[in-house]
């Protein structure tokens, strides 16, 4: 599916919560990342391909990319700035190779909801998620209920329960939602499911506590 499809079907589901990819730009060429870990997780030995060929190939254009890169002190201060925050995250940053990326939208209720397909990069057991992927989304999408409904704040506890393993190759529906806030306190729920059940839940505990920004 095209960006601009995309796009359309995200603005029917509700407001996107987090950065819009572009169609150039450092976004492209990690979407081809992404692509690439996949690829080799797929491959492995077995695929007949010359590994060493390609981990040269990999490694010229790392130096690339190095050499023109700027100090990490520089980095930090554009990731922070506007949307830099929610572009180079882990779970929905168009920026970052390691996100799916899950992409999350607002809902009137003041919930939010995002759906995702996890390939081979997020196996934990055989055709399952990690249990640790699973806690990284929902920690993300928890903080992300709270920025839409009320105050914010940082993670101080985050209890799941794993109620049956969570399948791969398959989309994921992860929801949240703020059910309380006592002062800096902040309590979250959430969920993670898969054809209609439940697979992860969580609880989340948030300190509404402002931290200094790279400058």
């Amino acid at each position: 599916m095209s960006v601009s499809a995309c796009r359309a079907d995200e603005k029917a589901a509700g407001p996107r919560l987090g950065a819009e990819p572009h169609e150039d730009g450092v976004d492209v060429a990690v979407a081809a990342a992404r692509r690439l870990i996949g690829a080799l997780l797929r491959a492995g030995d077995q695929s007949g391909a010359d590994m060493a060929e390609i981990a040269a190939q990999l490694d010229a254009v790392t130096d690339r990319l190095t050499e023109r890169a700027p100090t990490v002190r520089e980095r930090l201060a554009v990731m922070w700035r506007g949307e830099g925050v929610t572009r180079h995250d882990p779970v929905t940053g168009p920026e970052n190779a390691l996100a799916p990326p899950l992409r999350l939208h607002g809902k009137d209720d003041g919930s939010v909801e995002g759906v995702v397909t996890l390939d081979l990069p997020y196996q934990g057991p055989p055709g399952h998620v990690h249990g640790g992927i699973s806690a990284l989304l929902l920690d993300h999408t928890l903080g992300m209920a709270n920025h839409w409904s009320g105050p914010s704040g940082m993670t101080a506890e985050l209890t799941l329960r794993y109620l049956r393993p969570t399948p791969l190759f398959e989309p994921l529906t992860v929801t949240a939602r703020q059910v309380s806030v006592d002062g800096a306190r902040i309590r979250t729920e959430g969920a993670i499911s898969a054809g209609g059940r439940t697979c992860v839940t969580a609880e989340g505990l948030f300190i509404d506590k402002q931290l200094p920004r790279p400058s």
